[in-house]
C-alpha cells in the first residue's frame, strides 16, 4: 500500500507514505493521507502519529505528470481538494503529529510538514516551495509556520530552498538528526508524548489550535483560489509543461 498506517508501540501510531520515485503524491494519495490520519485521531488508542516516508526524500509535492495527463480541470481540483484534506487532517488530528523529515519536502511536502505539530528532520533534509515556477500558489500558509515574515517572502517569489539545520535555528524544526537515525529520534519524541495523559494531551492540542494566530485551514483555502485563477488563465498549464518536458519531477 502507497499510504500505510500501523501501530508502533505505546500508542505511536506510524503513517508511512510510499510513492516512489520522489513520493509526489497523485489525487487518490492526498485522500489517503487525510483517511489515514482521519482514522488515526478517530482511534482512542492512539496517543500521537508520526508521519513519515520511504525512499529519497518526504515529499515532491503534487503529481504533475498524473495532472498533465488528465483531460480539463479533474486533476487540478482533485490534487487542491485532496492537498486541503490532507493538511487539514493533520492539523486538526485530535492528537500531536510528529513529521520525520529526510531528503526534499517540497511545496505540498511543505504543506504536510506545516501542518503536524512537531518537525524531527534527517541532516540531508531541505524545504522549501516552488509553486511560483509551477504556475500556481499554495502551502505559503504553511511555510509562515516555518520561518519569518520577510525570509518567507523571500524564498516564495525566488523558489529557493532551506535546509533543516538553518529551521532548527529558527526553533521551527525541534531536531536534526543523521538520517539513519531519523526514526528512532521521531519515535523518541513521540514515546515522550504518548507517556503523558492521553485526554490532556488531545486537550493541549485542540487548545493550541484554538489560539493560533492565523487560521490554517481557512487561510490554505484562500490561497488556493489564486491557483485556480491562474489555471483558468492557462498560465499554469503553460509552465507545468515545461516542467514535464523538462524531466525535472523525476529528480527533485
Amino acid at each position: 500500500m502507497p499510504i500505510r498506517s500501523k501501530m508502533h508501540s505505546n500508542g505511536v501510531r506510524v503513517v508511512t507514505m510510499d510513492y516512489p520515485p520522489v513520493n509526489a503524491l497523485p489525487v487518490a494519495g492526498w485522500f489517503a493521507v487525510s483517511e489515514a490520519l482521519n482514522e488515526a485521531g478517530a482511534d482512542a488508542d492512539t496517543r500521537v502519529v508520526v508521519l513519515r516516508a520511504e525512499g529519497r526524500g518526504f515529499n515532491a509535492g503534487v503529481d504533475i505528470k498524473e495532472m498533465q495527463a488528465t483531460e480539463g480541470f479533474t486533476a487540478i481540483l482533485g490534487a487542491n481538494r485532496g492537498c486541503y484534506e490532507a493538511f487539514r487532517s493533520i492539523y486538526e488530528c485530535p492528537v500531536p503529529v510528529v513529521a520525520a523529515v529526510n531528503g526534499f519536502c517540497l511545496g505540498g511536502g511543505v504543506g504536510l510538514a506545516g501542518s503536524a505539530d512537531t518537525i524531527i528532520a534527517s541532516e540531508d533534509a531541505y524545504f522549501g516551495v516552488p509553486e511560483v515556477d509551477r504556475g500556481a500558489l499554495g502551502a505559503a500558509t504553511h511555510l509562515s509556520r516555518l520561518v519569518p515574515a520577510h525570509l518567507l517572502r523571500t524564498l516564495y517569489y525566488t523558489s529557493r530552498t532551506i535546509s533543516a539545520a538553518r529551521l532548527a535555528e529558527l526553533g521551527s524544526v525541534a531536531e536534526v538528526v543523521p538520517a539513519d537515525r531519523l526514526d528512532d529520534a521521531a519515535f523518541a519524541f513521540a514515546d515522550e508524548v504518548a507517556a503523558k495523559d492521553p485526554r490532556v494531551i488531545r486537550a493541549a492540542k485542540e487548545a493550541l489550535n484554538g489560539i493560533d494566530p492565523v487560521d490554517v485551514v481557512k487561510s490554505y483555502r484562500f490561497e488556493q483560489g489564486f491557483t485556480f485563477e491562474l489555471n483558468l488563465a492557462g498560465v499554469a498549464d503553460d509552465l507545468r509543461d515545461d516542467f514535464v518536458a523538462t524531466g525535472a519531477s523525476s529528480a527533485p
